[in-house]
């Protein structure tokens, strides 16, 4: 049976980005490490995790994790990930604003949403047949989600260190129940997959 899934890089203190994100600093002011580091150097202890992220037969992001504030109203604008995005599947982005599909190469195709998350997981799922759908991100498009109790499973990647102030996942979702399935541990991070216990 299909799931919903969401798969985040996370900070000891609770940040998934820091503040001040722009086109030069798509992660704001958090440490490069909160990010790159698991996944960069250490790849071939990371690969499960690394796929995991990318096989879903249908995302959902929010509109800065698609661009940055200062592009989203640019029609040039294709995402940050050059002209073959590694999702390779249709995704749709949550927006206030329309804007005409983009298709890409390698079968990824962006899709904006202005009718809110329950549209866009309506429209995900019918695109991703009997394969899991995928909250890609951000903080707040994780955390509308997750207060809506739509996430069957959540794989949070724990790095160890902090941010202080910034993106914060859990922002406004008390009553969260989360069943551990899986832990698994390197020097650069801690992988937890959870079950979401369903209200």
């Amino acid at each position: 049976m299909s799931k919903v899934t969401c798969g985040v890089a996370m900070s000891l203190d609770g940040f998934v980005a820091g503040n001040n994100m722009s086109l030069k600093e798509p992660f704001g002011d958090a440490p490069p490490s909160l990010f790159h580091s698991w996944q960069f150097d250490e790849p071939e202890k990371h690969k499960a995790e690394k796929d995991a992220l990318v096989s879903a037969g249908a995302f959902i992001m929010g509109r800065n994790m698609f661009g940055p504030p200062e592009l989203q109203s640019d029609p040039s604008w294709k995402g940050w990930w050059g002209d073959n995005p590694p999702y390779h599947a249709p995704v749709f982005v949550l927006s206030h604003s329309e804007h005409e599909p983009i298709t890409m190469e390698g079968g990824t195709n962006f899709t904006f949403v202005t009718d809110g998350i329950e549209s866009a997981l309506k429209q995900a799922k019918a695109a991703a047949g009997k394969k899991d759908v995928a909250i890609a991100g951000g903080a707040n498009t994780i955390n509308q989600y997750l207060k809506a109790d739509l996430v069957d499973e959540l794989w949070l990647h724990i790095t160890p260190v902090t941010v202080g102030s910034g993106q914060r996942l859990f922002n406004n979702t008390p009553g969260i129940k989360l069943k551990p399935l899986e832990v698994r541990t390197t020097n650069l991070v801690t992988h937890i997959k959870y079950a979401i216990k369903h209200n």
